[in-house]
Order: C-alpha cells, then sequence, then structure tokens
C-alpha cells in the first residue's frame, strides 16, 4: 500500500472510531485532522467534504459487511443453513463493530436526512433486505419453506429480530439479547417451514 493509501486508510480507521462514539454526523473534520496529526489541508487532499468522508467510511464498513457476513452465508448450502448462517453472522457483525452496527447507527441519524450519505445507506439496506429476500426464495424452492412464504415477510421480520438484538444488545445492555434474537429467528424459521 502506498503511503497515501496508508494515510487514506488510517483517516477512515479513525473516522469509523468516530463515528461510533459520536454519529456519522458527529465526525468533525477538524477533530479527525488533530486526532490523527494530520492539518486540516492534509485531511482536505484525501476527503474533499465531510460528506465524502462519511460516504467512503460507508462505502468502506459496506465491503466490510459483505465480507463477514454475506459471502461466508452464500458459500453455505442453499435454504435453511444459508439464512442461519446469515443471521448468526449478522449477530457476530453487531457485536464485533466499536459502537454496533454503523448501518443501524447512520439509518436512526440520517433517515429524516436527505442527501447521498442518506440515500446510500438506504441502498444498502434495501440489497441486504433483497439478499434475504432471495435466500428465503431459494429455501422456497429447495422445499425448506412453505409454498405460501412470501420471502418479503420473512425478510422483514428477520430484519425485526436483528434491530430488537441491536437495541437490547447497545442501548439495554441486555446479557441476554443474542439468546432472544436467536429464540426469535428460530420461531420465524419454524412458522416458515414447509409441513413435514
Amino acid at each position: 500500500m502506498t503511503k497515501g493509501g496508508e494515510t487514506r486508510q488510517r483517516i477512515l480507521d479513525n473516522a469509523f472510531r468516530l463515528a461510533a462514539r459520536d454519529g456519522l454526523k458527529g465526525v468533525s473534520l477538524g477533530a479527525l485532522a488533530d486526532d490523527i496529526g494530520l492539518s486540516k489541508s492534509g485531511l482536505f487532499a484525501h476527503f474533499r467534504s465531510k460528506e465524502e468522508l462519511q460516504l467512503e467510511m460507508l462505502r468502506t464498513a459496506s465491503a466490510q459487511f459483505v465480507e463477514n457476513v454475506m459471502a461466508p452465508a452464500i458459500r453455505k448450502p442453499r435454504g435453511v443453513p444459508r439464512l442461519r448462517a446469515m443471521f448468526d453472522n449478522w449477530l457476530a457483525w453487531a457485536t464485533a463493530q466499536e459502537g454496533g452496527c454503523l448501518f443501524v447507527a447512520a439509518s436512526i441519524e440520517l433517515d429524516d436526512q436527505p442527501g447521498r450519505v442518506r440515500d446510500f445507506v438506504a441502498q444498502q439496506q434495501q440489497a441486504l433486505m433483497d439478499a434475504v429476500a432471495l435466500a428465503a426464495e431459494i429455501a422456497k424452492q429447495e422445499g425448506h419453506f412453505r409454498k405460501d412464504l412470501d420471502p418479503q415477510q420473512f425478510a422483514f421480520e428477520m430484519e425485526a429480530s436483528y434491530l430488537a438484538f441491536h437495541h437490547a444488545h447497545r442501548l439495554l445492555r441486555d446479557p441476554k439479547a443474542a439468546r432472544k434474537a436467536r429464540a426469535a429467528f428460530n420461531r420465524l424459521m419454524e412458522s416458515s417451514a414447509a409441513p413435514a
């Protein structure tokens, strides 16, 4: 990696840490520059605006999510094993990130703020729901799920379990959050299952 690439990565790493603590809007370019020992103009050489920095942070987070959550799940057998891996990886993702899932935090922070950053977050969340719905459709095709299952509804309920977990784990500090989330997910899987 070039020196410029290393500096850019150092900026992103520090920006992630600040965003986990203060939210996307709380990442000040001045504070970030001070934090890593760059001048503000040095920071601007890598990111022309706060919005560009936010977008790059989210692009990086998206790539990491695909690498750590989706790609390992896709390598599992089609149907139920893939969906179970997806959910387990998703929970692990939230607990491994300092400050929890950046996309959950950004969704709450930006839901009523128009602009490119909000649009990117919304696109990523819709892509995730589409991927879960597709995995549920494949589970139907494999005979794991009942034929009348609505894959979009399944995706909605799977995300609801994840968001409840994130809230219980991060805000409420509930030590049983993961167990409760898995129980909710298991009930969803059971109610979706094809008749024996």
